[in-house]
């Protein structure tokens, strides 16, 4: 349906005068008159009855007038989502996050991107960084937050957020726990908890990757996904780990961290933003421009 006869009906319901309306509308009467005709052939309903003084609206024009009222309000509606969804200020952004950004990375990006883009929804799903590429190359989620290394071909692009190091996590009690400071050869015979292979690949990778540069091969007693899965495990006494230095914000009176002296530079880990090159998502590169922007303070 034309909307431009949708207008032509309503500015004529309001005057109920063809000459009024044409001048409201900026236009010559015979043309309003055409446009309201094929409006009445179009609906199969007279809208108007056509007086000496005027026009009236019939009981058919007077149901049309209400619903013609809703349309033209909902086309200026959808006009202004589409303006906000080009220029990245409205729209829904689906971002996919690892468990380890909500320990400050997250808290921070979010809420200055809501503050500053309040007509952006944002709906978050958190998954491992494996999977967040993976649903980012099936276009699934808009921007994800994962952890380096990744160790995995991708086509997305990873912008660098934040640089971190490997630190050694113990039971507390642990022979090695009275030491301010350890080397990772300290742990060589220890069992650990290791990040499964192919679920956590980037943190798995530069684990091996700092043992092996120290000397040895870790004996894996057991395995989990998440960093916070692994510390659980710490706790329970089944082994240590390496993990994140921000994860010591993570209090527990049945672990403690330790530094580590001889880590290899093969072995740096840190957070990204992947996203993919070829989806332009205005509000996508508003969200990256936030995070740079949180990053570099």
């Amino acid at each position: 349906m034309d909307l431009r006869r949708l207008r032509h009906f309503v500015v004529l319901a309001d005057t109920l005068n063809f000459r009024r309306a044409a001048e409201r509308l900026n236009m010559a009467q015979p043309p309003l008159t055409v446009s309201i005709q094929k409006l009445e052939t179009e609906l199969g309903l007279r809208l108007f009855e056509r007086g000496t003084s005027g026009v009236r609206l019939t009981a058919g024009g007077q149901a049309v007038l209400v619903e013609a009222r809703k349309l033209l309000l909902q086309s200026v509606q959808l006009g202004a989502v589409a303006r906000h969804a080009l220029d990245g200020s409205g729209g829904t952004l689906h971002i996919g996050f690892v468990g380890t950004s909500t320990w400050g990375m997250l808290q921070q990006v979010i809420p200055r991107f809501r503050a500053t883009h309040p007509g952006v929804e944002l709906v978050l799903h958190e998954a491992t960084s494996v999977n967040v590429l993976q649903r980012l190359e099936e276009h699934s989620l808009d921007v994800g937050f994962v952890r380096t290394p990744v160790f995995r071909t991708t086509a997305c692009t990873l912008t660098p957020l934040q640089k971190d190091v490997f630190v050694a996590a113990l039971p507390r009690g642990h022979a090695l726990d009275a030491q301010a400071y350890l080397k990772l050869s300290d742990l060589a015979h220890e069992p650990f908890v290791m990040y499964a292979e192919h679920s956590a690949t980037g943190l798995h990778g530069a684990a091996m990757l700092a043992c092996q540069a120290a000397g040895f091969i870790p004996r894996v007693a057991q395995e989990g996904v998440q960093v916070q899965t692994v510390l659980a495990l710490v706790e329970s006494g089944l082994g240590v780990a390496l993990v994140p230095s921000l994860m010591q914000r993570y209090t527990s009176e049945r672990i403690c961290y330790r530094p580590l002296l001889d880590l290899s530079a093969a072995a740096d880990i840190g957070l990204a933003l992947a996203h993919l090159p070829t989806v332009e998502n205005p509000a996508a590169q508003r969200l990256l421009a936030t995070a740079l922007h949180v990053s570099s303070n």
